[in-house]
């Protein structure tokens, strides 16, 4: 592994030295569990679908809008949440996150209409950007050479397990538990949120974390607007985040709607929960592979890789009926879907004029506007369930979208050879 440098220059005449030797992994483990919270939020409304359809009386249609309510108020915060990272640091602003994810994860089970879930689900577009700001802000400070793209791969875990924990666990062990109440479900999500904050405070306490801190504040000389202006103002930029878009319309569309998917291809509800599962268990070791190995040499062609992968899937998903070609399938959209947003922060953190510097600020550009593709991706499969009565057309849709990957790809290329 390659050594993290003892200081580093942030203004002429500051030098603050950031985590090195053991704790920089303990507070990797406090963003991974972070990631967890996040991940467990985020897949939890998936395999109750059906509970919460039957009960609040909601179509596809209108589920679909609630599924996307997250990712549009995302859209306005993101921006806002990197200038704030980059500005006060990550120890209190990733605990703000948990308690926010914790209090959405709640009110979906207080919820009694389309109107508060829609508003329980879209608070969790304030506590999600400063937690996917915040981890690559945090390992591009703690992190450098092939050690930060493996640390990437490695919190990428996080969401994804607690992504598979909701999708296997909640119909086949927690409903039972819970006497089929999905609203009792929310409140232990909730109560697993907050503890996991708590276990992030408690991290923090140690005195390298204040100089953690010290080094993402530091830099305070550029109005965030100018720094928004000056990043917008590089192609390179400006072409990952239109591939964003298409890659969160992909991933967001898909993992909200794969179990009901699988569910109407003539699975039970618990099985389709294990086999939604089947993705993130593949993702979970792409995670900690594919990261590492996308160097700048190689990083353009593991993108094109991904992106055929994920096209592939969705061809392979319409054969919800047979095992194989639905195995392979669900396998080629666990190892798209695990990398994809990995490579392509790795590639905006690394290009020339962002750095760790910039890492909050580029960050919160790059969710604004991944996410609007987060909110198009749910919302436009269930509007097309509802016109077609199936979801094939959707999943056309999604093939087309990574066509259009590869071709934007082919335009990144020019300007980030």
């Amino acid at each position: 592994m390659s050594p993290v440098s003892p200081s580093r220059q942030v203004n002429p005449g500051t030098s603050v030295s950031p985590p090195v030797g053991h704790y920089r992994w303990l507070l990797l483990f406090g963003v991974w569990i972070l990631y967890f919270a996040f991940g467990l939020t985020l897949a939890a409304m998936a395999p109750l679908v059906g509970a919460i359809r039957s009960d609040l009386n909601l179509g596809d249609g209108a589920m679909g809008l609630v599924l996307g309510a997250w990712p549009l108020i995302y859209i306005a915060s993101a921006m806002p949440c990197g200038a704030f990272l980059d500005r006060a640091g990550p120890r209190r602003a990733l605990f703000a996150a948990a308690v926010i994810i914790a209090l959405s994860a709640a009110a979906r089970g207080l919820a009694s209409d389309q109107l508060s879930l829609f508003l329980a689900v879209a608070l969790f577009g304030i506590g999600g950007p400063l937690i996917s700001i915040g981890a690559p802000k945090l390992v591009s400070l703690s992190f450098e050479g092939a050690d930060r793209g493996m640390a990437m791969g490695i919190y990428i875990t996080g969401p994804a397990l607690g992504g598979i924990s909701a999708l296997a666990l909640t119909n086949s062990v927690v409903m039972p538990l819970m006497e089929q109440n999905w609203r009792h479900v929310m409140f232990l999500y909730a109560a697993i949120s907050l503890l996991i904050g708590l276990v992030w405070l408690a991290i923090n306490r140690h005195p390298q974390a204040r100089a953690l801190e010290r080094l993402a504040k530091a830099d305070r000389g550029q109005g965030q607007l100018l720094v928004f202006r000056s990043l917008l103002g590089l192609p390179a930029v400006r072409a990952v985040l239109v591939m964003a878009i298409g890659a969160f319309f992909f991933n967001h569309g898909l993992n909200n709607w794969l179990p009901e998917i699988l569910r109407r291809g003539g699975m039970t509800a618990v099985q389709a929960g294990y086999w939604a599962a089947i993705p993130t268990a593949v993702g979970i070791l792409g995670s900690l592979l594919i990261p590492r190995l996308a160097i700048p040499a190689r990083r353009q062609k593991i993108l094109f890789a991904l992106i055929v992968a994920a096209g592939l899937s969705t061809l392979l998903l319409q054969s919800a009926g047979n095992a194989l070609p639905l195995a392979l399938g669900l396998i080629l959209q666990g190892l798209s879907r695990s990398s994809l947003m990995t490579v392509l922060m790795l590639l905006l953190v690394e290009t020339p004029g962002v750095g760790s510097r910039h890492a909050g600020a580029a960050g919160g550009l790059f969710f604004s506007a991944a996410e609007v593709g987060g909110v198009l991706g749910p919302l436009t499969l269930g509007a097309l369930s509802d016109l077609t009565g199936g979801f094939s057309a959707g999943l056309y849709l999604l093939t087309g979208i990574c066509c259009l990957l590869i071709l934007l790809l082919l335009r990144l290329r020019r300007h980030h050879p």
